[in-house]
């Protein structure tokens, strides 16, 4: 019984450490339709957020309005980016459009109605963030939401920057 657990924990642990390290190369669309490939999803050298949401997720549009609130003063002390990636399918991606166009974000929002990008990264349940450092690997994941957490996302991207 030991050796199964033993095992087990083996080959956990060995599954972990290769995990997906960078964002693949997938395509998305952007609210207009066009296809985009994930692959081209840069910020210059500078650190990026990549958050999956969906418009029937009240944690993923608390996290994201909160987020907005401080967007601005991160950008301006990070150059930290943010892209928001809707998981909403084809019977409810008609709803991102307007109600990202009501609301103060000021990011990147693309669709993935197939679930391509989100099946890639293994994101079960969102709101799922991951944070990307300045090279394109994924360094940071958190997945649900509670307030405070853009804190400690935060605190992350600030000492990515620190470490340049």
């Amino acid at each position: 019984m030991r050796t199964f657990f033993a095992l087990a924990l083996f080959t956990a642990c060995s599954f972990a450490s290769t995990a997906q390290t960078r964002l693949p190369s997938t395509l998305v669309q952007t609210m207009e339709g066009k296809k985009v490939d994930t692959k081209t999803f840069h910020n210059n050298g500078k650190p990026m957020i990549v958050n999956f949401w969906a418009t029937w997720c009240a944690p993923c549009k608390r996290e994201l309005s909160t987020i907005a609130e401080k967007y601005d003063t991160w950008q301006e002390e990070t150059g930290v980016k943010l892209i928001a990636v809707s998981i909403d399918d084809a019977r409810s991606m008609a709803r991102v459009a307007p109600y990202v166009n009501g609301q103060a974000w000021d990011y990147e929002v693309y669709l993935d109605p197939n679930g391509d990008l989100k099946r890639a990264l293994n994101v079960n349940n969102v709101p799922h963030t991951f944070l990307i450092d300045g090279a394109g690997n994924i360094v940071y994941q958190h997945n649900n939401y509670e307030p405070g957490d853009e804190n400690e996302l935060y605190a992350k991207v600030k000492a990515l920057v620190a470490k340049k």
